[in-house]
Formats: C-alpha cells, structure tokens, sequence
C-alpha cells in the first residue's frame, strides 16, 4: 500500500543533526492544516506555496518528492 507524502516526510523528524528535510519535516508535522492523506504533488506543492509560511523554499520540497516518489 503506498503511503501519502505526509507519513513519508515524517520519517526524517528525530535527526540528531538538522538537515532542511527534517526541518521541513517537523513544520508539516505541526501544520494541522497540511493536506495529511494526499499523494498528489499538485495539491501539496500548491498548499506549500500558498499556505506555509515555513517553507524558505520549494527546491527542499521538490527533492522529498523525488525521493517520496523512488521509494513508494
């Protein structure tokens, strides 16, 4: 069963050294707005452009999706 972009991002909160992808991680985990079931890249680039104010820019999302679309 592929798993939304929300739980795959979850997997790099808790690193010891902070990295822009757990950083960014732990933001989407204290954004109750985040769209949490979503595996659609239009819905969440758009919701990050438009609604995140802690996202210092989409090229750290881009590269989670790359990698969220390798793995699942």
């Amino acid at each position: 069963m592929k798993r939304s972009f929300y739980h795959y991002v979850q997997t790099f909160r808790g690193k010891l050294k902070q990295t822009d992808e757990s950083k960014l991680a732990e933001d989407i985990f204290k954004d109750l707005q985040f769209p949490k079931q979503s595996e659609d890249y239009d819905e969440i680039s758009h919701y990050l452009e438009t609604n995140a104010y802690y996202i210092p820019n989409m090229d750290i999302f881009d590269n989670l999706w790359e990698n969220y679309i390798e793995n699942n």
